[in-house]
């Protein structure tokens, strides 16, 4: 009976481990990825090194002409529905299209880049 019981106390969480380990040598050449290595941080790091790996996957995935927030005309991405809003001024409130967003005095004009 004890026999039984360290087998399951040893042996289940080691098949656990070796079967992340097996995905990941798998599934990491499809993605482009080095397969020992991840294998072995699946392995030697419990539970995190699978989910590191599967985050890693994910984060190989972003294709930056597909975004529609990279780059583009502003310098700050403003979502399609909210294009063509009136701009908020300060707290809020609604600002005229040529007030001055920081009260600066007359005559202090930021350099042209």
């Amino acid at each position: 009976m004890d026999l039984l019981i360290l087998g399951i106390l040893i042996g289940l969480p080691l098949l656990w481990l070796v079967g992340f380990a097996a995905y990941v040598y798998v599934d990491a050449p499809k993605n482009g990825m080095n397969p020992r290595k991840w294998a072995a941080i699946a392995f030697f790091i419990p539970f995190f090194g699978f989910f590191a790996y599967l985050f890693e996957r994910g984060e190989q995935d972003y294709d930056p002409s597909e975004d529609p927030y990279a780059g583009g005309e502003a310098p700050f991405a403003i979502h399609e529905s909210r294009r063509g809003e009136k701009p908020l001024g300060p707290a809020g409130t609604e600002r005229e299209e040529n007030e001055n967003e920081w009260n600066d005095p007359k005559g202090v004009d930021l350099p042209e880049e």
